[in-house]
């Protein structure tokens, strides 16, 4: 999970998340933890929330660029039509 947390890997992170889901309630129905299953739980539940954080800081931030992307449409438009106009040599 800390590779696909490091790259970005979100389908990775997804099939990760699903596996979690449906395997540790199953795992928790067979009876209490033992010390060695408690402590790798706590480690997964580290693990995860890093990666969940990770993917809430990506959300923001992609959020953000979108957000400028949108406020600087108009700018983004005339500085194509501008390379286009340059790059055939007519006129807009």
């Amino acid at each position: 999970m800390s590779a696909a947390t490091a790259s970005s890997d979100w389908k990775a992170l997804a099939a990760i998340n699903t596996l979690m889901a449906s395997s540790l309630p199953a795992m928790a129905a067979q009876g209490p933890w033992t010390p060695a299953e408690r402590a790798a739980l706590a480690t997964l539940r580290q693990l995860h929330l890093q990666a969940l954080q990770h993917t809430r800081n990506t959300s923001h931030e992609l959020g953000k660029h979108l957000s400028d992307m949108q406020a600087n449409k108009e700018g983004w438009l005339a500085y194509a039509l501008t390379n286009e106009t340059a790059a055939t040599g007519t006129p807009a």
